[in-house]
């Protein structure tokens, strides 16, 4: 049974390994408790540690986590990241806000034409949303 209550997301993500120049700009693929998953074009070495970073929210999102797995995927490779300090899982679940937040504008603006900026699509999101968005004491 899965630990933590994992939440889809395409938000892009930062990727710099330890002793790398340049980071690689990869797609969130879900964020959760314990770590994050992302779509990358290279294999990275479990065991590896990364610093991650999502630039879409302000201020930038920054921590380090811990490469657990790698899984390839024909085209590409999707690599499991924990979190390495236990106050990243509160700033992840204000993350995963921000990325339901963000898609929920992505749709209004795909579905109903309406641009909404930041501030307007979560005022939005929490009064339709956050009522059902898992509490901590929800997840296993």
């Amino acid at each position: 049974m899965r630990k933590f209550i994992r939440h889809p997301s395409d938000i892009p993500i930062e990727i710099v390994a330890e002793n790398a120049a340049d980071p690689g700009t990869y797609s969130l693929t879900n964020v959760s408790f314990g770590g994050l998953s992302c779509t990358v074009c290279k294999a990275f070495e479990p065991g590896r540690f990364v610093t991650v970073k999502i630039p879409v929210v302000d201020p930038v999102y920054r921590t380090r986590g811990k490469v657990v797995w790698c899984k390839d995927k024909k085209d590409s490779y999707e690599i499991g990241i924990q979190f390495i300090e236990a106050c990243d899982a509160f700033q992840c679940r204000m993350i995963e806000q921000i990325c339901h937040i963000e898609q929920y504008r992505k749709d209004v603006k795909s579905r109903e034409g309406r641009v909404l900026n930041s501030q307007e699509a979560a005022t939005e999101w929490i009064l339709k949303y956050a009522s059902n968005f898992p509490e901590t004491d929800d997840i296993d």
